[in-house]
C-alpha cells in the first residue's frame, strides 16, 4: 500500500522592478489590486501562498495562477518579476516601507533594516501528530543545509558580487540568535513561552529559523513544518522538486523514525546537532553545493553535492513508488550545471555584468513560465516535467 502523499503548500516572496534588473517597489498598490497577495515591510518585494494540496500537478497550477495575474498587472505599469533573493542592484541602504502606519513594520525597520529585504520560498507540509511533527522539524533542520545549497540564488548586492553565494541567508537575521533543537512538542512550548515572557521574541510569528513547527494556534497548536531557509526558486519545477526531496525525506523519517529522527539515529546529543546545523547553513550560504558539510549521523564531512547524491540514491526507490521520480529531475540538473548563484557568478567570472545577467535572467523566467502555462493548457505536463530546464540553464 502506498503512503499518502503530504498536504503541501508554498509561501513565495519575489521582487518587482524593471525588465533591465531595476527594483521597483509596488507591493502595497498590487497587494491592494490583486486578491491573494500580501505586503512585505519593504515595498520592493510581495508574496503569495498557494493553499494546501498534495499532488504535485495541482501544486504547479497554483503556483503559477497568482503570477500569471501579477505579470498582466505589472505589464501595465511597465513592470516585471526579478529573479533573486537580495537587491541584486541595490539599494540597500535605504528602507521601503509598505505601510508607514503600521506598528510591526516598524519593529522590523528599526530592529534589522534592509537585513530582512530579501526574497525567497518557504515550503510548508503537514503532519498532524504534534511529536511526528517535531521529529519532521528536527530532520530538516539538519539538512537545511542541502536545501539552500539547491537552492542559493542571492550572490549579488548592491551592483556587487558578495563572494558568497547566498547573502541572503548570511544576513537575514536569526531569532533568537541561537533556537534549541527542540526534543518534544512539550519542550518547544515551554521554549517558546520563555522567549516571549523575557522580550527575546516580539510574537509567536517572531521565531526566524531555518526550519520551525507551524499552525493556527502556535505554539500549543501546529500541524505542519515550514522549511525556510531556502533561496528563490523562481522556477516552478525546481521548486517543485526541491519540495518532492523534502517530501520523501519526511516520508522516510515517518516510516522509519528510529532510523531517519537525528535524536535517535545520530551518535551526537542534542546540543550538538543544533550547532553542527546551523555550522552547515552558514557553510551552504558560503559555497552552495560545494560547501564541506558535517553529516548529522556521526560527523563526517563531505560536500553538500556529495551528500545530496547519496540522499538521491536513497530516494530513489520510494520516489519510482509514489511516482514522483519525474519530479525530481531538475535536482539533477542543478547538481550536474550548479544553482542559480553558481550560475550567474560564472557568468559574471566571465565578463557578463550583473544587469546584463539578470535582464537575461529575467526574460528567461516570463518565458518559462509561459512554458508551462501551455503545458497545462494542452495537458502534457508530463512532458514538460521530464524536460530539461532549457531557458535557465548556464550560458
Amino acid at each position: 500500500m502506498k503512503p499518502s502523499l503530504l498536504l503541501k503548500g508554498f509561501e513565495v516572496e519575489m521582487f518587482t522592478g524593471r525588465p533591465d534588473g531595476t527594483i521597483v517597489g509596488c507591493a502595497n498598490e498590487a497587494a491592494g489590486a490583486l486578491p491573494g497577495f500580501m505586503v512585505e515591510p519593504d515595498r520592493r518585494n510581495l508574496e503569495y501562498a498557494t493553499p494546501p494540496a498534495a499532488e504535485y500537478y495541482q501544486q504547479l497550477g497554483l503556483l503559477l495562477g497568482p503570477r500569471h495575474r501579477l505579470r498582466t498587472w505589472l505589464q501595465n505599469r511597465d513592470l516585471t518579476l526579478l529573479p533573486g533573493s537580495c537587491l541584486s542592484l541595490g539599494n540597500s541602504g535605504t528602507f521601503e516601507r509598505s505601510n508607514p502606519t503600521n506598528a510591526y513594520h516598524s519593529f522590523i525597520e528599526r530592529s534589522y533594516g534592509t537585513r530582512v529585504t530579501t526574497a525567497s520560498v518557504h515550503l510548508n507540509f503537514g503532519i498532524g501528530d504534534p511529536e511526528q511533527l517535531m521529529a519532521a522539524c528536527r530532520l530538516m533542520r539538519c539538512e537545511g543545509a542541502l536545501l539552500l545549497a539547491l537552492s542559493a540564488s542571492s550572490p549579488f548586492l548592491d551592483g556587487k558580487a558578495t563572494g558568497v553565494h547566498s547573502q541572503r541567508w548570511r544576513q537575514f537575521p536569526i531569532t533568537p540568535t541561537w533556537v534549541p533543537f527542540f526534543r518534544s512538542h512539550g519542550h518547544y512550548v515551554q521554549w517558546m513561552e520563555q522567549q516571549l515572557q523575557e522580550g527575546n521574541m516580539h510574537n509567536v510569528r517572531h521565531l526566524w529559523c531555518s526550519v520551525r513547527p507551524n499552525g493556527n494556534r502556535r505554539p500549543y497548536e501546529v500541524n505542519r513544518v515550514e522549511v525556510r531557509i531556502c533561496d528563490l526558486l523562481d522556477d516552478p519545477l525546481e521548486l517543485l522538486a526541491v519540495a518532492s526531496f523534502c517530501e520523501l525525506r519526511l516520508l522516510q523519517l515517518l516510516a522509519d523514525p528510529e532510523g531517519h529522527d537525528p535524536l535517535r539515529a545520530s551518535t551526537m546529543d542534542a546540543h550538538a546537532l543544533g550547532a553542527l546545523a546551523d555550522h552547515n547553513d552558514q557553510a551552504a550560504a558560503q559555497q552552495s553545493l560545494r560547501a564541506q558539510l558535517r553529516h548529522w549521523r556521526d560527523g563526517r564531512v563531505l560536500t553538500a553535492a556529495q551528500w545530496l547524491s547519496q540522499s538521491l540514491n536513497d530516494v530513489q526507490a520510494m520516489a519510482e513508488f509514489l511516482d514522483l521520480e519525474p519530479w525530481l529531475q531538475p535536482l539533477h540538473s542543478i547538481l550536474r550545471e550548479g544553482n542559480r548563484s553558481m550560475r550567474w557568478l560564472r557568468s559574471h567570472g566571465e565578463g557578463e555584468s550583473i544587469r546584463s545577467i539578470l535582464r537575461r535572467d529575467i526574460a528567461a523566467m516570463e518565458w518559462r513560465e509561459y512554458e508551462l502555462g501551455q503545458h497545462i493548457r494542452e495537458g502534457t505536463l508530463k512532458t514538460a516535467c521530464f524536460a530539461p530546464i532549457t531557458s535557465l540553464a548556464a550560458p
